[in-house]
């Protein structure tokens, strides 16, 4: 080696700096084993508890979803009534969400009064004690193991309290989950091989595990297992397992704020854990005896300008990706060699750390697109809510003066009906979204005319597109058309988007609405020349709270709910709807596809012959004060004898002395329902025969399917429309 001492070349330089360079480097490869494994304790930790919290919160996911579901079967109002709709009620629920193999609701006694999945034998759960703590602490309670008794299932049971006005609990709805539902979400969840992950509940009872569940479903964890859950939940513990390996485990809480007494853990082989970085260290040693062969083979054949221009070029590529230059590529070309492969790799680190700032800037966009439209979407329901409320003020306070001429009145009432209804119409489609997204519509299914369709939702639009000056344009085929679905949510699907049209449209557009037959489908179609769609508004255009750009007036109105609830309510009656736009300005099309039917619609019965209209003793029942009188003046200014009752008990008094012709009962009474109210009425000899009818803010189908079945003879929802109640008060006999 007598050319390290002619240093004056630059080949003996390049072989003496890459010996100098070397021996560092073994040096720290071996401090660098050490610290990797370190390192990969550390790591291991990090990762275990990441994959622990990941997997507690998607079981946690799947108990709140639960807990939501029970909230809304307690709020049924018809949950507490006869056994077999409660069933019925249940039953449907249940086939909705298949994750729940039943539903029931628990008396306070501990029995099971009506189950989604009816049992033989009678059962009592008073002896559970998910049932007891629902009763005592009045909330949601995720109960332990329990191999159903009706279902013969590993289930757990999930509770929560229905609760009457003053707050008591008269009863408690559950729902038992299938242990292979709960099981799938830590299914996806990858883990090392040899690793094991299982939840237990309270009593240290095992309801999900992997691998090998089936097997472990209602087995109690080891009692050293048991302690760790119970202590603290970030700190790693070393257990052995049932086969004799011992592993690093990290435990999770499933839920916060009492949402579970269930304990998520996670163990991987200790092995395992620095098994990488001992193979990585040896062959770190490996590496760096080749490299230091392989190192003064380069410095002696290959020389030093070349390999020292293209390492230069290496280390200047390098330093403008620390920069933030992700763009920056190595520009050698790739060869077999070593400093190839480090061009490679570090060109295609540079493309993977590139290709992922994109995705992190594509996902700050739509979660700043996300924020911009809820921010917007509380905006619009305010700007929309006051706009009603301003003129409903100012004509209460014009009203109440008693300064206003006849003239005055009769328009301020107008103004204020106009925006109550515009008010209705706002709360009615929020509701509408929220049945639908929760599958709790259900449409009547019926042969319909599209003609009479078309008609009716034409009469709804029709004072906006006048009021707008548009030409309006609509091609029927005389050929009768078909289709089979319910007549209101048809009329208020293609009257939504003949809205959108005139909405959209400038004053003096021109709209046209076309019906055709296609193959075995009936297509409507609502065209306009108006203010068109992007194409990135028109892939959203579907999506609740979706609009186009307004003016700062919002002159247009609404939520965005409309097309929403259109896409929801179409896809129920088994169509589909699609939005076509050339482009801004350049209008906009909008097509509803339906199944036709060559049923025919059934013959109308023939209606009671109109009679004159005659003073009636009124009996008002409400205990909202302000909505009772108002009813009450409303009534006498039309002739009638009018008595309010604010309860049940008072009413029933009132109607054994005065023998009401006409009874108006709310349904959310606070001593007795309005149900058990028409109830006792139809049994009084004083009111057998009088005319019922329902005035509340409840207004599901169910609702209405159980006041008929209460003795009701009509059905009204807050607020009344006035003109439809005093037309039927001018039919009665």
């Amino acid at each position: 080696m007598a050319f390290l001492l002619q240093l004056n070349t630059l080949r003996s330089r390049l072989i003496l700096l890459v010996l100098l360079a070397i021996a560092p480097s073994a040096i720290m490869t071996v401090v660098n084993g050490a610290r990797e494994r370190t390192h990969a304790v550390e790591v291991a930790e990090e990762n275990l508890q990441r994959l622990t919290n990941l997997a507690a919160a998607n079981e946690a996911q799947s108990i709140a979803g639960a807990r939501q579901l029970l909230r809304d079967v307690a709020s049924i109002p018809d949950l507490m009534g006869d056994p077999a709709d409660c069933g019925r009620v249940l039953a449907r629920i249940q086939r909705q969400n298949p994750d729940y193999v039943n539903l029931g609701l628990i008396q306070l006694n501990g029995d099971v009064t009506c189950s989604a999945i009816p049992s033989r034998t009678p059962v009592n759960l008073a002896d559970r004690t998910h049932f007891r703590r629902a009763v005592h602490l009045k909330r949601f309670v995720a109960g332990g193991y329990i191999f159903g008794r009706v279902i013969q299932k590993h289930t757990v049971n999930l509770t929560y309290p229905v609760l009457d006005d003053d707050d008591k609990v008269k009863a408690v709805v559950f729902a038992a989950l299938d242990l292979t539902k709960l099981d799938r979400f830590v299914a996806d969840i990858q883990l090392p091989p040899g690793s094991l992950l299982l939840t237990a509940d309270s009593e240290g009872k095992i309801i999900s595990r992997k691998p090998h569940p089936e097997e472990w479903f209602g087995k109690e964890v080891s009692p050293q297992m048991r302690l760790a859950m119970a202590a603290e939940p970030g700190k790693p513990v070393l257990l052995a397992g049932p086969d004799g390996v011992e592993r690093l485990h990290r435990f999770a809480r499933v839920g916060s704020n009492g949402l579970s007494d269930y304990t998520v853990t996670i163990g991987i082989p200790a092995d395992d854990i620095t098994a990488n970085a001992r193979h990585d260290q040896m062959l770190d040693l490996l590496a760096l005896a080749a490299t230091i062969g392989l190192a003064l083979l380069a410095a002696w054949f290959v020389g030093d300008v070349l390999v020292l221009r293209r390492v230069k070029r290496l280390a200047s590529t390098a330093n403008r990706i620390a920069s933030g230059s992700l763009e920056a590529r190595s520009g050698i070309h790739y060869g077999k060699e070593e400093i190839s492969e480090l061009a490679q790799a570090l060109d295609a680190m540079a493309a993977s750390l590139q290709e992922k700032e994109l995705q992190h800037q594509r996902a700050e966009k739509q979660l700043r697109e996300a924020d911009r439209r809820k921010d917007e979407f509380l905006a619009m329901l305010a700007h929309e809510l006051r706009n009603p409320l301003a003129p409903i003020s100012a004509g209460a306070q014009l009203l109440q003066s008693g300064r206003a001429s006849e003239a005055a009145v009769q328009r301020t009432a107008g103004i204020i009906v106009r925006q109550v209804h515009h008010m209705t119409r706002l709360v009615d489609d929020l509701l509408d979204v929220s049945r639908v997204t929760r599958g709790l519509v259900t449409p009547t299914r019926v042969p319909l005319p599209v003609a009479r369709i078309v008609a009716d939702a034409v009469e709804q639009v029709d004072p906006l597109i006048k009021s707008r000056q548009h030409r309006f344009e609509m091609e029927v085929p005389p050929a009768p058309l078909m289709v089979t679905g319910d007549h209101k949510r048809l009329v208020q699907v293609l009257a939504n988007v003949l809205n959108n049209a005139a909405k959209y449209t400038p004053p003096g557009g021109a709209i046209k609405l076309t019906a055709r037959a296609e193959g075995s489908n009936v297509k409507l179609i609502v065209s306009d020349n108006g203010i068109g769609m992007s194409p990135e508004l028109r892939s959203r255009v579907f999506e609740l709270f979706a609009q186009a750009d307004r003016n700062p007036d919002r002159s247009q109105g609404g939520l965005g709910l409309g097309l929403a609830l259109v896409k929801s309510l179409v896809e129920l009656h088994g169509g589909a709807v699609a939005a076509d736009s050339a482009g801004e300005n350049q209008g906009s099309t909008f097509t509803i596809t339906l199944p036709s039917t060559q049923q025919q619609p059934a013959a109308p019965m023939p209606g009671p012959a109109a009679r004159p209209a005659r003073t009636l003793r009124v009996l008002v029942v409400d205990d909202n004060i302000d909505a009772a009188q108002t009813l009450q003046l409303l009534l006498e200014a039309g002739g009638h004898h009018v008595t309010v009752a604010h309860n049940a008990l008072t009413a029933l008094e009132i109607a054994q002395a005065k023998a009401p012709e006409l009874c108006l009962l709310d349904i959310g009474l606070p001593d007795i329902n309005g149900y058990d109210l028409a109830r006792s009425l139809r049994a009084l000899p004083h009111t057998a025969r009088a005319t019922l009818v329902a005035v509340t803010g409840y207004g599901r189908h169910e609702d209405r399917e159980q006041a008929t079945a209460a003795g009701f003879d009509h059905y009204f929802v807050k607020p009344v429309d006035v003109d439809a109640l005093l037309a039927l008060i001018a039919r009665l006999p």
